[in-house]
């Protein structure tokens, strides 16, 4: 490669940086018809929701217990093994779940975990809320005066970010763990060679 290759291309980097500086700042968007420029931090507002890894192993546990129907009680080490989550870190996510209501622990060599009621009157959104705290894909943008929103649009993406967190808590809401096993268990038959002829 040439000095005036490498130079060129040093130049080209340098204007590159120089424009993603503006890009970083701000985002061109057509809204409402009209061109704006909508900050960053809004942009990363409105990124989805990560539920943490207790969570879904909370949720990965429940629905494990709501699978083998409650029948008898699991032991820990099962319900591990059957989910791969660290026999451990799900002792403590049992505990909490009990502290809540969801499931009940026997002691002895018949002991374990058993869910406090049926996996039917048991929802996602509740295990979530519990564990993780309101379901919120994307947050408002907090401002004292309502009156003086910071950029134009802020309203109208207010009462977007409400209507997006309460679609997702109504499915979340309305997903019950007896849905889910029923789910699973229709897709497990689903899967089952048929070797008729």
């Amino acid at each position: 490669m040439s000095y005036r290759r490498i130079t060129h291309s040093r130049g080209c980097l340098a204007d590159k940086s120089k424009n993603l500086e503006k890009v970083k700042k701000t985002v061109d968007a057509l809204l409402f018809g009209a061109y704006i420029s909508i900050p960053i931090d809004l942009l990363r507002m409105a990124s989805v929701m990560r539920l943490s890894k207790k969570c879904q192993y909370a949720l990965k546990a429940v629905f494990e217990l709501a699978l083998r129907n409650n029948a008898v009680a699991v032991k820990t080490r099962d319900i591990a093994r059957a989910q791969g989550i660290s026999p451990r870190f799900l002792e403590v996510i049992l505990n909490e779940l009990r502290h809540g209501g969801f499931v009940e622990s026997r002691r002895g060599s018949e002991g374990g975990y058993l869910l406090t009621r049926p996996a039917k009157d048991i929802t996602v959104g509740q295990i979530i809320t519990y564990i993780h705290g309101p379901i919120a894909v994307a947050g408002r943008q907090s401002h004292g005066n309502r009156l003086e929103a910071s950029w134009p649009g802020q309203e109208a993406f207010d009462g977007l970010w409400d209507e997006i967190n309460h679609a997702v808590s109504g499915v979340c809401d309305g997903k019950t763990f007896g849905d889910l096993v029923e789910l699973e268990l229709a897709r497990r038959q689903a899967q089952v060679p048929n070797y008729v002829i």
